[in-house]
C-alpha cells in the first residue's frame, strides 16, 4: 500500500470495489468518475498532484486519469477508447461487489415457481376435500 501511495503523490487510491452498491447511482458514478477528467475551468486553481474531475465532490481528485485511448487491445477488435474501457471496468466492479447476483436471482425464480406449484396443488386439494 505504501508503494501505491508513493505512486499517487502520497494519496491512497479510492476503493471502488463497493461503490456500485454503496454510492447513490453507483454504476453511473463509477463510469462518470472514470471518464469525467477535464481541464480545470477558468478561475479554478489546483495544487500540484491534483486533477480536475467534474463528477468528484469538490472537483479536485488526486487520482490521475486512469484510462487512455489505446491503452489495451481487445481480441475482438473493439476500439480501445476510454469510454469503452470505463464501461468494462464499471461492469467488472458491479460484478465484483456481488458475484452471486445471477445465481441468487435464479434461485429466487425457482423458489417462486415452486411456491406457485405448491399453492396450485393446495388449492386443488382444498376444492377436492370440500366438495365431498
Amino acid at each position: 500500500m505504501i508503494t501505491v501511495r508513493f505512486a499517487n503523490q502520497g494519496a491512497s487510491p479510492p476503493d471502488l470495489s463497493q461503490q456500485a452498491a454503496a454510492h447513490h447511482g453507483g454504476c453511473d458514478y463509477i463510469m462518470s468518475l472514470l471518464t469525467g477528467y477535464r481541464e480545470a475551468p477558468a478561475g479554478v486553481s489546483l495544487r500540484s498532484g491534483l486533477y480536475y474531475n467534474t463528477y468528484f465532490p469538490g472537483g479536485a481528485i488526486s487520482m490521475p486519469p486512469p484510462l487512455n485511448d489505446g491503452a489495451i487491445e481487445y481480441e475482438d477488435g473493439t476500439p480501445a477508447v476510454a469510454s469503452q474501457m470505463a464501461k468494462d471496468v464499471t461492469q467488472f466492479l458491479t460484478w465484483a461487489q456481488d458475484p452471486q447476483h445471477d445465481e441468487r436471482k435464479l434461485i429466487g425464480l425457482k423458489m417462486s415457481t415452486a411456491a406457485l406449484v405448491w399453492l396450485f396443488s393446495i388449492s386443488v386439494w382444498n376444492r377436492h376435500v370440500w366438495t365431498m
